[in-house]
C-alpha cells in the first residue's frame, strides 16, 4: 500500500511539474508575441499651417437698441371699447390700436358746436349791424371773442377724444397685448411695446487706446447667437466724450435689418473691420487641444524611411483671435507644418497615425453651416 502511494504522488508530481512547464512555455509566448505586438496606426486629418491675410478688426461686445421703440400708454384714462390689433402684428404711423369711450365727450361736443354754431350767427349778425352803424364796437368785439372761446371749447374736446383713440406714433412691430377688452385704463398704463426694426443700432463700448483708429463709416460685423448670419453695418456715432470709471468710449453702429432678425435687447458679438489687412498663420481649430496648462496642437511628422509612415508630436503653441473656421497662431508652429486637425483627442507623443482627410468637412473663412 506504501508502494503504491508513493507512486501514485510521484505521477502526480510529475503531471504537475508538465503542466507548469507548458503553462510558463505559453505565458513565455504571450510575452514575446506582446513585445513584438505594433499597434496599427490611427486615423486622422490632417490640415496644413498656412499664411493667410485677415483684415484686422477690433472685437467688441454690443447690444441691440430700436431706433425708434416705446410702451404705447394712453395720456388720459378711460374704459376700452374696441381694440384694433394683434399681438405681433405690424402697423403703419397712425395705425388705430385702441380706442376708449368716448360718448361723454362726443355728447359735449355736439354742444359745443352749437354754441359755435351760435356764436358765429351772432358775430355774422353783427358784422352786418356795424356797416350801418347801429351796434357799438366793444358788442361786436363781445361776440368776436365769444365766437373764439366757443371755438376753442369745442376743440379742446375733439383733442380729448383724439387722445382716447390710440394711434401708433411710427411704423414697425407691435409686442404682446397686455389690455383686454372692457378693461379700465389708468393714466401711463402699458398697452403694447411698438419697435422699429429696420433699421436697428447696436451700441458697444472700447477702451481709449482704441480712438485713434475709430471714425465713422467703418464697416462693422455682428454674431448673434441665435443666428449662423454675420449682419453688416457702419459706426453711425461715435460718443465725444469718454466715461471717466473705465475709460471706454461708447460707439453707436447702424444696422439694416430687411428680415427683422436682430431684435432690441439682444446681446451681439461685434467685429469693426479696418481698411489694414494683416498676414497671419492658421490652423483650423479643431487642431486646438485647449488644456489649463496651455493650448497644443499635435504636429504629423515623417517615421523612417516609408513615406506612408508618420508618427505625431505635440507642440506648444499660443494662439490669437478667430476667424470663421481658422485661428491665429502666435508662436509654437511655421508656415507649412502638418497638423492633426481631426482625431487628436485619442493621441499621445510618438504615436503612429494615418490620415484620412476624405471625410472631413472643409473649413472656410466664412462657414455657412447648412443645418441653421
Amino acid at each position: 500500500m506504501k508502494l503504491k502511494s508513493l507512486v501514485g504522488i510521484v505521477i502526480v508530481i510529475v503531471i504537475g511539474g508538465v503542466l507548469a512547464a507548458v503553462k510558463a512555455l505559453q505565458i513565455k509566448t504571450l510575452i514575446g508575441a506582446a513585445a513584438l505586438f505594433v499597434p496599427p496606426p490611427e486615423t486622422i486629418a490632417s490640415a496644413v499651417v498656412s499664411e493667410q491675410t485677415w483684415p484686422e478688426v477690433i472685437p467688441a461686445v454690443g447690444s441691440v437698441s430700436a431706433v425708434q421703440g416705446v410702451t404705447v400708454a394712453p395720456e388720459i384714462g378711460g374704459t376700452i371699447v374696441r381694440i384694433n390689433f394683434e399681438s405681433g402684428a405690424t402697423v403703419a404711423k397712425g395705425d388705430l390700436l385702441v380706442q376708449l369711450d368716448t360718448s361723454s365727450e362726443e355728447a359735449q361736443l355736439r354742444a359745443a358746436e352749437a354754441q359755435v354754431n351760435l356764436a358765429q350767427l351772432n358775430a355774422a349778425r353783427n358784422r352786418r349791424l356795424q356797416a350801418d352803424k347801429t351796434v357799438a364796437a366793444s358788442e361786436i368785439d363781445a361776440t368776436e371773442a365769444t365766437l373764439k372761446q366757443a371755438q376753442a371749447n369745442a376743440d379742446l374736446i375733439r383733442a380729448v377724444i383724439a387722445k382716447k383713440n390710440i394711434r401708433a406714433p411710427f411704423a414697425g412691430r407691435l409686442g404682446i397685448r397686455q389690455v383686454n377688452l372692457g378693461e379700465q385704463l389708468a393714466v401711463g398704463q402699458s398697452i403694447v411695446s411698438l419697435q422699429s426694426l429696420s433699421p436697428l443700432f447696436v451700441d458697444f463700448s472700447l477702451p481709449q487706446q482704441e480712438l485713434s483708429r475709430l471714425r465713422t463709416g467703418l464697416t462693422v460685423r455682428a454674431m448673434a447667437d441665435a443666428y449662423t448670419d454675420i449682419f453688416t453695418g457702419v459706426i453711425a456715432a461715435i460718443n465725444p466724450e469718454l466715461d471717466p470709471v473705465t475709460r471706454s468710449v461708447r460707439v453707436r453702429a447702424k444696422f439694416d435689418n430687411p428680415g427683422e432678425l436682430l431684435r432690441a435687447g439682444m446681446f451681439v458679438r461685434v467685429e469693426i473691420v479696418l481698411p489694414d489687412q494683416q498676414s497671419v498663420l492658421a490652423i483650423p481649430i479643431t487642431a486646438v487641444l485647449n488644456a489649463p496648462y496651455g493650448d497644443s496642437v499635435f504636429v504629423i511628422t515623417p517615421s523612417g524611411t516609408a513615406s506612408t509612415n508618420f508618427v505625431v508630436q505635440q507642440k506648444f503653441i499660443r494662439t490669437g483671435r478667430s476667424r470663421g473656421d481658422f485661428v491665429r497662431v502666435e508662436t509654437g508652429l511655421n508656415a507649412g507644418d502638418r497638423v492633426v486637425k481631426a482625431g487628436i483627442f485619442k493621441l499621445r507623443n510618438g504615436m503612429s497615425v494615418q490620415e484620412n482627410n476624405r471625410i472631413t468637412p472643409d473649413t472656410s473663412e466664412t462657414p455657412t453651416p447648412s443645418n441653421k
